[in-house]
């Protein structure tokens, strides 16, 4: 699609992109970053690729054996 679309047409998309950027909050990673860190740590005790999957409830447990004979 890009190939077909003239300079000036690219640099035009390119510009209303900024434009849509430019209005985003922005916050300082000093702030941002604690706050990330709070919430893996606050949701680490759910999270079932650090705590596992209980044998009960594992979907991809295998019911049975395979047995060539």
């Amino acid at each position: 699609m890009a190939q077909d679309l003239s300079e000036k047409e690219l640099l035009r998309m390119e510009v209303e992109q900024l434009r849509k950027e430019v209005k985003n909050p922005r916050a300082p990673i000093s702030k941002t970053g604690k706050e990330i860190k709070d919430y893996v740590e606050a949701q680490a005790g759910s999270d079932p690729l650090l705590r596992g999957v209980p044998e009960d409830k594992n979907p991809f447990k295998e019911k049975g054996t395979c047995v060539i004979s």
